[in-house]
């Protein structure tokens, strides 16, 4: 199959779909693979690179998405529109349930997209945690950084000092987002608490954590009384292919402290506070109600080197298989096939993702 790796446009987005291993791997298959020029930079991977791994170098964007599949990292952006053909197959993280109008336009395309967050193996979503992974630890990174005086923030050292108290980090929601997260925070030392509607999840995380962390269930009195206390509030609320549910109202936000910071990891599929809005690596925050805001949704893309690698990781089996296959390989009866076929989200002009339909039911 002919394969287009096109360069990231999204602000600041420094990773690339497939590493000069993984198109190795897809040439040594016989597999033909385009990569746009200066695709793999901001990763640290050279046109060279690629070259020596058997790919053709592109000098311009449109002709990777001229080929039958394309493999990126983030969903396209409204310049990319045109260029998406019909018949192709589309295999990048598309975020659909936040994006109306790029669910129009993949829809009116008549391209085949398949989404990375969609895919499912054994009740887990393998293509997304690793991101979810980067992006928990980054959100404390991040938080602890703007908490500085000179970035807006409260001037507080998470981690404390002898005769001084720790800053205190609430955590709204305790998947591998939350989890990933607290072991920062609590690396730390900070005075770290966790909040999540599932029981059986708290009381695994009582046995990660045991007593270095506050575990509540999640209420509007328990989130009220945490968020407004917090020095740091990571937004971590995960609703596979829906919008995420606000849990964090602009009453609680203004009752927390000057200065304060909310980092929401879930801003690619509308954030659980009310008061956050889409930023950028090239402008991260804003100040809304005295709180420092910071909702860039491809945060990963802050560290591309571990970012993309960690992700073809994973990526690579399902990149292989429909390499070989094709729109077949979803018709195929193993956990690969499956996984695929689950994440289907547009096909034959039709929005197919029984989710995404739920947000979209007039499309």
């Amino acid at each position: 199959m002919d394969i287009g790796v096109p360069r990231e446009i999204k602000d600041q987005e420094f990773r690339v779909g497939l590493s000069p291993a993984s198109v190795k791997e897809l040439c040594d298959r016989n597999h033909a693979v385009v990569v746009e020029t200066q695709a793999g930079k901001g990763a640290g991977f050279s046109d060279e690179d690629y070259k020596e791994a058997g790919a053709r170098i592109a000098m311009d964007a449109a002709t990777p998405w001229q080929q039958a599949m394309v493999v990126k990292v983030k969903e396209p952006l409204p310049a990319e529109y045109d260029l998406i053909q019909s018949g192709q197959l589309l295999f990048t993280y598309l975020h659909l349930a936040a994006g109306r109008a790029l669910t129009e336009r993949l829809i009116e395309s008549g391209v085949t997209a398949i989404a990375y967050e969609s895919v499912e193996k054994d009740g887990t979503l393998p293509l997304l945690m690793p991101m979810s992974v980067i992006a928990g630890r980054l959100s404390v990174q991040f938080g602890a950084r703007f908490l500085e005086k000179q970035q807006g923030g409260r001037g507080v050292l998470l981690g404390g000092m002898p005769g001084v108290a720790a800053g205190k980090v609430a955590i709204i929601g305790g998947g591998v987002v939350g989890t990933e997260a607290a072991k920062m925070a609590v690396g730390l030392g900070a005075q770290v608490t966790i909040i999540d509607i599932n029981v059986d999840r708290l009381t695994y995380l009582e046995t990660l954590f045991g007593s270095r962390v506050s575990l509540l269930y999640s209420n509007t009195p328990n989130i009220t009384a945490a968020v407004t206390a917090a020095d740091l509030v990571v937004g971590a609320v995960l609703v596979p292919n829906r919008k995420a549910p606000t849990l964090v109202t602009s009453e609680m936000v203004k009752a927390m402290r000057t200065g304060s910071v909310i980092v929401d990891v879930a801003v690619d599929q509308g954030g659980c506070i009310e008061t956050l809005k889409v930023t950028s690596h090239s402008e991260p925050v804003y100040t809304e109600l005295g709180v420092v805001h910071y909702g860039v949704p491809n945060m990963p893309g802050a560290v591309p080197w571990t970012a993309t690698q960690a992700l073809n990781n994973s990526t690579l089996p399902y990149v292989l298989r429909l390499a070989e296959k094709g729109i077949t390989a979803l018709k195929q009866e193993d956990a690969i096939g499956r996984g695929l076929a689950i994440a289907l989200n547009v096909q034959d002009h039709q929005l197919v993702h029984p989710a995404v339909q739920k947000v979209f039911p007039d499309l």
